[in-house]
């Protein structure tokens, strides 16, 4: 089994940075491809990047490419998605997951999800 909890949501201005972490426990996690997504208000869960379990593959969303950058360290069981040049619409709560199938975009290859953190992009 895998606990996720995932940190570092806020609030920023349009053109900021953030970074989220995600702290997984259980000795699975090593071998787990990771991936991030978003939820925002009136919209469905949106992909937004994953990495394969030993960060040689990344994966993300075109909204978000050349912006956000996804990452891990396995010796610390954590997963990090660094946001850069933040927008409006980019406001959602985030979630990471740990990927169970092979396909990385899509919600239904993981099976265990964090509690979401929530970012704010105000213009």
């Amino acid at each position: 089994q895998v606990q996720l909890v995932e940190s570092g949501g806020g609030l920023v201005q349009a053109g900021g940075s953030l970074g989220l972490s995600c702290a997984a426990s259980g000795r699975t996690f090593s071998s787990r491809a990771m991936g991030w997504f978003r939820l925002a208000p009136g919209k469905e869960r949106e992909f937004v990047a994953a990495i394969s379990w030993s960060g040689a593959n990344t994966y993300y969303a075109d909204s978000v490419k050349g912006r956000f950058t996804i990452s891990r360290d396995n010796a610390k069981n954590t997963v990090y998605l660094q946001m850069n040049s933040l927008k409006p619409e980019d406001t959602a709560v985030y979630y990471c997951a740990a990927n169970k199938y092979s396909d990385p975009y899509s919600s239904r290859s993981y099976d265990y999800w964090g509690q979401g953190t929530q970012v704010t992009v105000s213009s």
